[in-house]
């Protein structure tokens, strides 16, 4: 009798094992690459006599939708020339094609909003088509070809340039979304497709402060005296290897100063563990483009110096402190930067790490949005007020099925508003799917900084609630509709808004 109990006993065990496996999502691979860009536009001749050509470089990650063709997002700003500042959001769309094993032809286009610096580029709408010749070294491609810009909201930015480019090959693994929320237990992930080596990352909401300094024959410290810039913004890591990493943070005036100035740097860093993982020292560097909100950044290329110490507060979540300096190369635009961040590690989409043991996965959803907003009457500072557009990108990030965290920035594309730009985070929350599993109402608040564009935002906060709706297409595309209220703290702008969008969503494995 105890033999049949015990072959009863290991036949529900192995076949619970066996469904915990087949229950498990499946793994599956996003192809997609990064580029970096960069183009001399030809200025038209307005408050700056002779002006020079405007340097304008490009930050882009796309998705190859099939073997041929792609889409993505892309942000620019500008780094020689005279209009330090002057920065651009938007989408990418095209076709990439081979002729040969390693030569391809690039077509497609870049349409978005922005501007800055007292450029004239009008209510901040442009297009970019491209048509490149490309050569592929296996892991990058270089391409070069023809590109036109125009501003054509009544912009007077516009002509056609040379535009050279580096792509590297980014893809990743993820599950549909439906499963995010869904924890899995260490032994049944090792007899799935997610028992490969995990990948390290973090994510960090930070408040950033940025002296000015210089000698007493600085323009910016005879403009602004000693006042200190006060941002919010964020920073995104991935880890090459154990301690060298690879970052991107960017940042908006809140304070300090008239709203207008934001910085995006590129960058890459070391990091020494110690204190049994629980304190890290990292030194960084980064390059990139800032400047509006009346700081002369010149062409608006900078450089950023770091170093950082972080502590374990619970979890996976650090305190980090940073000093360092923020500047252009000939100190022409000369700060002392020091901040504040909250920073978030998390291991994924593997289950094999030399430093870690972990006991289960769990699933995080993760959603990314396109999308167009009105904002009417929005209030200005000197202009008449009148409608204004702007193009903007969310990120959500699930902290359990129904609440999230984000951040969205967005740059305005009509209305006479082209230097106007927003970088928000918050809370949001959503209900579960209903109306045959494809509708989601959810409702959020964001605050952060926003500025330029001669829209009244004081000195750059902003609260911004709304609500709205998502309806599911497919796995991973819903469209997204909503509605809200926009105010800001010290200036006048005090609007109802509305926008439309495009989600993308996904789930990736976070190890525990």
């Amino acid at each position: 009798m105890k033999k049949y109990i015990f072959l009863f006993a290991l036949l529900c065990s192995s076949q619970f094992l066996c469904a915990q496996n087949e229950n498990i999502p499946e793994k599956k691979t996003q192809k997609g690459f990064a580029k970096l860009d960069f183009l001399s536009i030809e200025m038209p001749e307005t408050t700056i006599p002779n002006e020079a050509n405007m340097g304008f470089t490009g930050i882009h990650y796309n998705l190859m939708l099939n073997n041929w063709s792609y889409a993505g997002v892309g942000i620019y700003g500008a780094v020689t020339g005279e209009r330090g500042g002057f920065f651009t959001l938007g989408v990418n769309a095209g076709i990439k094609k081979y002729f040969t094993d390693d030569f391809y032809l690039d077509t497609g286009f870049h349409f978005g909003g922005g501007g800055g610096a007292g450029a004239p580029d009008g209510g901040g709408a442009f297009i970019l088509p491209h048509f490149n010749v490309g050569y592929n070294f296996n892991t990058f491609s270089v391409h070069t070809g023809w590109s036109a810009i125009n501003f054509f909201d009544e912009g007077e930015i516009k002509g056609n340039q040379l535009n050279v480019a580096v792509e590297i090959p980014l893809e990743f693994s993820y599950a549909n979304y439906e499963n995010s929320g869904n924890a899995y237990n260490f032994d049944g992930l090792q007899k799935s497709t997610w028992n490969v080596p995990s990948k390290r990352a973090a994510l960090m909401l930070h408040l950033n402060n940025l002296m000015i300094q210089g000698g007493d024959d600085n323009v910016n410290l005879q403009n602004f005296g000693t006042a200190t810039i006060r941002l919010a913004g964020f920073e995104f890591t991935s880890y090459l290897s154990k301690n060298w990493f690879a970052f991107l943070k960017l940042d908006g005036a809140f304070d300090g100063i008239k709203a207008g100035y934001m910085d995006v740097f590129l960058g890459g860093g070391y990091q020494y563990p110690f204190n049994k993982n629980r304190t890290n020292i990292l030194a960084k560097f980064g390059v990139g483009a800032g400047g509006g909100g009346g700081v002369d950044s010149q062409g608006g290329f900078l450089i950023y110096p770091d170093i950082s110490i972080e502590q374990k507060v619970f979890d996976h979540f650090f305190i980090a402190l940073n000093k360092g300096y923020v500047m252009s190369p000939n100190a022409h635009f000369y700060t002392s930067s020091y901040g504040l961040g909250l920073k978030y590690y998390v291991e994924r989409n593997g289950i094999i790490s030399d430093e870690n043991s972990f006991t289960k996965g769990t699933f995080k959803g993760i959603e990314v949005i396109t999308q167009q907003e009105v904002y009417f009457d929005a209030n200005r500072d000197g202009q008449p007020t009148e409608n204004m557009q702007q193009i903007g990108v969310q990120v959500n990030l699930d902290l359990t099925k129904n609440l999230f965290i984000t951040g969205q920035t967005s740059f305005a594309n009509f209305g006479n508003a082209g230097a106007y730009a927003e970088g928000i985070v918050g809370l949001g929350a959503k209900t579960n799917p209903f109306f045959n599993q494809k509708t989601t109402v959810f409702t959020q608040v964001l605050a952060g900084a926003a500025g330029g564009g001669d829209i009244s935002t004081g000195q750059g906060l902003i609260v911004k609630p709304s609500a709205g709706f998502d309806y599911q297409l497919n796995n991973t595309i819903s469209l997204r509709a909503a509605a809200g209220y926009v105010k800001a703290k010290g200036g006048d702008l005090n609007s109802s808004f509305v926008n439309f969008g495009i989600k993308y969503n996904l789930s990736f494995l976070k190890m525990n």
